[in-house]
């Protein structure tokens, strides 16, 4: 069974609406139209807005007869869309490359070693509390590992408001064929002014895929062990 949200193929196709129109404005302050400033603003209205899910084509059928009712909530949508877009050309994301020609990730035909969303958390080991502020980076051998898009930043930056928490999503690598499992060995880096750098070390097993996971989801995750950071000369007990 599959369930969809039908809220969200409304706001998706508002939205792209809203930007093809603006992208043939010949006004030099029209803002930005890549394929990132899209997704974001589509979160913006999607973050506002209440979900319409339906499991069968009867669902799909009934919510769109709902015809006074749909056409409030198309309304609203485009409200929030220009407002959102209005926003986000505001405050545009620095470590993206807004080229309007980008409009989403190409569809990868495989085999492919779908590598999980790594996740995982940095305490202060004298006081437990959440580190911030500091800088966490995933490494793949001696190397900085590649991330499937510019959102993953890699280092990432702890904030106060995440509780210690990091992530990573390495790009998927080819595979030879469907099917193949490989072990890929990865290290998580933590440094911070005044403790001892931290080295974790793992390893995740992948199973090869015929196509690329370009979706993000929560089922897809591998999450590592709570970690640690102390000052100099201090160690975890026992």
């Amino acid at each position: 069974m599959e369930i969809h949200n039908i809220t969200e193929d409304i706001v998706l196709r508002t939205v792209n609406d809203i930007f093809d129109a603006a992208e043939k404005e010949a006004s030099a302050d029209k803002p930005c139209t890549c394929f990132q400033c899209r997704l974001d603003t589509a979160c913006y209205v999607l973050n506002r807005t209440s979900p319409r899910y339906v499991v069968s084509s009867r669902g799909v059928a009934r919510a769109e007869s709902e015809t006074i009712e749909r056409q409030q909530a198309e309304a609203d949508v485009i409200s929030l869309a220009y407002e959102g877009m209005q926003r986000i050309a505001k405050s545009k994301r620095p470590h993206f490359d807004h080229d309007s020609s980008l409009r989403e990730k190409p569809a990868a035909e495989g085999p492919w070693f779908n590598i999980p969303t790594i996740i995982g958390r940095v305490f202060n080991g004298g006081n437990f509390e959440p580190m911030s502020e500091i800088e966490v980076s995933l490494l793949r051998g001696s190397s900085t590992a590649e991330m499937i898009d510019a959102n993953w930043q890699n280092p990432y930056r702890l904030v106060a408001n995440t509780a210690g928490t990091f992530s990573f999503w390495p790009k998927p690598e080819a595979a030879g064929g469907v099917g193949e499992t490989r072990k890929f060995d990865f290290a998580v880096v933590a440094r911070a002014p005044g403790f001892e750098e931290l080295r974790h070390f793992f390893e995740i097993p992948v199973a090869s895929e015929a196509v690329a996971a370009l979706s993000f989801s929560m089922q897809r995750t591998f999450k590592l062990p709570d970690l640690y950071l102390f000052p100099p000369g201090e160690e975890e007990d026992d």
